[in-house]
């Protein structure tokens, strides 16, 4: 019993001296206190112009991207089955909903001391059931993170050394259509989350503004700046392709660096979030140690 209770005791001390998320730092943070570069529209790879990522979701991963976006629409072949779908399913179907979820479930059962976040938009306005029913069915469900109370308090997030310890490693928001009482993993993100405005066609990244919610007030929330640039091409804005090393600097003018800094004086706090396009160019995971404190 005495040795069973020493292995016990080094098995706890050894998770506790693990790493979360690549450091040791990260461990004692709290969820809302660490600052993710994420990935905007992070299905949707490939080199046409609607195309935001050039690496798969797999290799979006094992770069060091731990928050994920995607754009979600009902198939035009089965209305039951959520796609990927880019603005619209015939202009951009990257696959099930379910596929990528189950690509991301696999990724975690590789990666046990890692915190993923995915946020879902809802185009066409779904219900609530049908996402559910792509994470149950992908399996990744198990690793759902459920708050204590809904909304949480921006100062009660858990850790992410909480949230690994717990098994309990994949947070998710769903822009529109949120209900805890139906589908209690999938977050309200406009409940915990505000947004800079997004489509920006200014290379400086000036503005920090609150887009979204509307009239929304930035006390108590977290917040997403939306630092990926477009360029307009017979009057559609397309990412700007050509821009992404300078865009995703991590520091100088119009970089990851130099927008955060301007929101953070605004808000008084470094962003939760900061979306990109082609998160292999550039200085993405530079950017975001720097705002770490790293």
């Amino acid at each position: 019993m005495r040795l069973l209770q020493c292995g016990i005791m080094r098995t706890l001390l050894a998770r506790e001296a693990s790493k979360c998320n690549g450091r040791e730092e990260y461990c004692g943070r709290s969820y809302s206190n660490v600052t993710f570069v994420g990935s905007h529209d992070s299905p949707f790879v490939g080199k046409l112009p609607q195309h935001n990522q050039n690496i798969d979701i797999t290799a979006q991963l094992d770069m060091g991207i731990r928050f994920l976006q995607a754009q979600t629409h009902r198939s035009i072949l089965d209305d039951k089955v959520l796609e990927l779908c880019h603005t619209s399913c015939l202009l951009e179907d990257a696959g099930k909903l379910e596929s990528f979820l189950n690509t991301v479930k696999n990724w975690l059962d590789s990666n046990p001391d890692e915190v993923v976040t995915i946020l879902l938009t809802n185009g066409d306005s779904l219900d609530i059931g049908k996402f559910g029913d792509a994470f149950s069915g992908s399996g990744i469900d198990k690793y759902a993170f459920v708050p204590s109370s809904n909304p949480l308090s921006i100062d009660d997030w858990p850790t992410l050394g909480d949230l690994i310890s717990s098994g309990k490693r994949l947070v998710v928001f769903l822009d529109y259509g949120a209900d805890t009482s139906s589908v209690k993993y999938i977050l309200d993100e406009f409940k915990y989350y505000f947004e800079t405005p997004y489509d920006v066609t200014d290379a400086s990244f000036s503005d920090c503004s609150i887009d979204r919610p509307s009239g929304a007030s930035a006390d108590g929330r977290m917040y997403i700046v939306n630092h990926f640039l477009d360029v307009n091409i017979f009057g559609a804005d397309v990412p700007d392709r050509g821009a992404a090393d300078h865009t995703n600097a991590a520091t100088g003018k119009g970089s990851i660096g130099a927008q955060a800094s301007e929101c953070a004086a605004l808000y008084k706090h470094t962003p939760n979030v900061i979306l990109a396009d082609f998160v292999d160019k550039g200085e993405v995971i530079k950017a975001q140690d720097q705002l770490n404190g790293f």
